[in-house]
């Protein structure tokens, strides 16, 4: 049994990134949600970094923006076939980016502060390779007792959850913390909560669909999302 967040838990679970019922089902409704987040290019060459892009789940969303797509992960089968959905898939770790400053016109941590530490440093990283008026666009889970509860004690135990020992929850983000280290390197955040559609999870139970809506709410203390615009200095 792998210990909880261990990584190679992604290469074992390498073939669940993209079927429609997989281990990794709720990870791509969550990637379908930063559409929103996640502004159309205004210029040639913009330029989208996507840090821990797993399989490539987020390709669908980048591809109408206009952005070229570069996805850093460490997993080799995971950038295998993030490289089959058009992404431009590097290995490296999320806390030493192999880009210079101010590079990427977007910069997507999805699902990442939560298994990183100090995750400080992976949003200084984030922000670092950030162009001046560029957007940052974050999902993760709230240090809460509802962020432990709904992906760890009930979630890990839900159709399309978390897989089991994916999450250590002392990792889980302060909300506060994420904040003040965006805001050290001028990026102001704004937050929402995340949620599955309820009539679309029980049509995804029974085979009615294929995927579920993730609907904003103003709860964050649980799943949400973070954006935020790059301040020039």
């Amino acid at each position: 049994m792998r210990p909880r967040n261990d990584p190679r838990q992604y290469d074992d679970l390498a073939d669940e990134w993209w079927p429609p019922r997989g281990a990794f089902a709720m990870l791509r409704w969550i990637a379908a949600a930063r559409r929103r987040l996640i502004p159309l290019a205004t210029r040639t060459e913009a330029l989208l970094l996507d840090i821990a892009c797993g399989g490539g789940l987020l390709a669908p969303v980048v591809a109408p923006t206009g952005h070229r797509h570069v996805g850093v992960d460490l997993s080799l089968p995971a950038l295998a076939q993030a490289r089959g959905r058009g992404v431009v898939a590097i290995r490296a770790d999320a806390l030493r980016l192999p880009f210079r400053d101010a590079s990427f016109d977007v910069v997507v941590a999805g699902e990442l502060l939560e298994h990183v530490s100090p995750m400080s440093a992976a949003v200084a990283e984030a922000c670092r390779v950030l162009r001046p008026g560029g957007t940052l666009v974050v999902d993760t889970i709230a240090a809460t007792r509802w962020g432990r509860f709904s992906a760890v004690t009930i979630g890990e135990r839900l159709p399309a959850g978390p897989p089991r020992r994916l999450h250590d929850p002392r990792l889980f983000v302060d909300r506060a913390e994420l904040r003040a280290a965006a805001a050290r390197h001028g990026v102001t955040l704004t937050l929402n909560g995340l949620r599955p559609s309820v009539v679309d999870y029980i049509r995804w139970l029974f085979h009615r669909a294929d995927d579920v809506r993730m609907v904003p709410t103003r709860f964050t203390g649980g799943l949400f999302q973070a954006v935020g615009v790059k301040e020039a200095r």
